[in-house]
């Protein structure tokens, strides 16, 4: 196993909170199980009400504690919608690339998203079921330019095939910590001046890389 996992003896210096929405049926739970158990099921039911997983990992040598929650994306759950994302740092909102209602749909995923979480929640656009390209209904290039336009990460992922699942996570696992990591040093930069002790508007510039937040900026943090 990668050295990228972390020994569970190991103190946990950061949990982070990560959660999936979108429709019903597009992944998410397979995405979750390939991420933190390397495992994908054929016969995978629907998620009722919420679960999550856990998964430990090493970044720039601190242990984090990736906490990724789950839930059903049918509408007579969405009552626990406020509980659910209360804490969450990252955010994974995936479609189906081969079910264009579940990509017309992420508009309104978000909405609710931005309404209920923190402003400065880093967001992952996922198109799953990469693997059936023959089926495509998603154009990339419209997922992109939804993902350019909101400010979003994207990535195309397989949760059958293992492709790009654990890039997607990490991508949004580095960025929080990038985030953290800047938040923490402005704050003693600010101790050591003696300034005040509110955290300022800071811009973290995302450099260019795979997956794609072209040009991205996101503006961390205020205290809470």
């Amino acid at each position: 196993m990668s050295n990228l996992y972390a020994n569970f003896n190991q103190n946990i210096d950061y949990v982070f909170k990560i959660v999936l929405i979108g429709d019903s049926a597009v992944g998410k739970s397979q995405l979750l199980a390939r991420f933190a158990r390397n495992e994908f099921s054929l016969d995978s039911k629907a998620t009722i009400g919420v679960e999550f997983q856990t998964k430990t990992l090493l970044i720039d040598h601190k242990t984090i504690k990736a906490q990724i929650w789950d839930t059903a994306g049918q509408e007579r759950y969405r009552a626990v919608t406020s509980a659910y994302y209360r804490g969450a740092v990252g955010a994974m909102l995936v479609y189906d690339i081969t079910k264009r209602q579940s990509f017309d749909h992420i508009a309104r995923w978000l909405e609710e998203l931005r309404g209920h979480a923190d402003k400065n929640i880093v967001i992952m656009l996922v198109g799953n079921k990469s693997d059936l390209g023959t089926l495509r209904a998603v154009p990339t290039e419209d997922a992109k330019e939804f993902a350019q336009r909101e400010n979003l990460f994207f990535m195309e992922t397989s949760a059958l095939e293992a492709t790009n699942v654990e890039t997607a996570f990490l991508t949004v696992l580095t960025e929080i910590y990038r985030i953290i990591s800047k938040k923490a040093l402005v704050a003693n930069d600010e101790a050591e001046s003696g300034g005040s002790s509110l955290l300022q508007g800071t811009k973290i510039v995302v450099p260019g890389q795979e997956p794609e937040p072209q040009g991205k900026t996101f503006s961390c943090c205020s205290s809470s």
